[in-house]
């Protein structure tokens, strides 16, 4: 299992293509928990959300980084405080689609998150149920068409995030 600074070089090594899958409505993050506190409070997000420098350092190498995030309405605090982040994200060439499963079913996804770096190889990302993350698993070979066919499916049916915010 990847973490840490370890789990951080796949973004510094992946070649072409990045994608995520997301489905947690909570995500315990340290570095974070400030920030979502603030947030909360009412004081918004620090400037550098405006473009996500973490984004950027990807995508100005010509990089294509890209997400879909599962979630459903109504939406928990801490998935208001994420998706306040999205627009940064967008800014810095991340592409970002939601689906919302009040709203619409899509079939043959799975029930966890990953990262699928190049088409080339898949981490599971593990968490706990309360949301602190454990560790990014490399599946085997056999399994990167299962992850191909779930990002594919994912990137068929989301709604653009814009679109998505509009209508909540």
């Amino acid at each position: 299992m990847l973490k840490g600074q370890d789990f951080g070089r796949l973004f510094e090594t992946f070649e072409r293509t990045a994608f995520r899958l997301e489905t947690l409505a909570v995500y315990d993050v340290d570095e974070e928990r400030e920030e979502f506190a603030d947030f909360l409070a009412g004081k918004g997000l620090p400037p550098d959300c405006a473009d996500n420098p973490w984004v950027r350092s990807m995508t100005s190498l010509g990089k294509q980084v890209a997400r879909v995030h599962v979630l459903r309405s109504p939406l928990s605090d801490y998935l208001r405080y994420e998706l306040a982040a999205y627009p940064g994200n967008i800014k810095a060439g991340e592409s970002i689609g939601i689906i919302d499963t009040a709203r619409q079913e899509v079939l043959g996804l799975p029930d966890h998150d990953f990262w699928l770096f190049d088409d080339s190889c898949v981490y599971q990302m593990r968490y706990t149920k309360a949301g602190r993350f454990i560790g990014a698993e490399l599946l085997t070979d056999d399994r990167l068409n299962e992850y191909q066919r779930y990002r594919d499916i994912a990137l068929a049916n989301p709604v653009p995030f814009e679109e998505f915010t509009a209508s909540h």
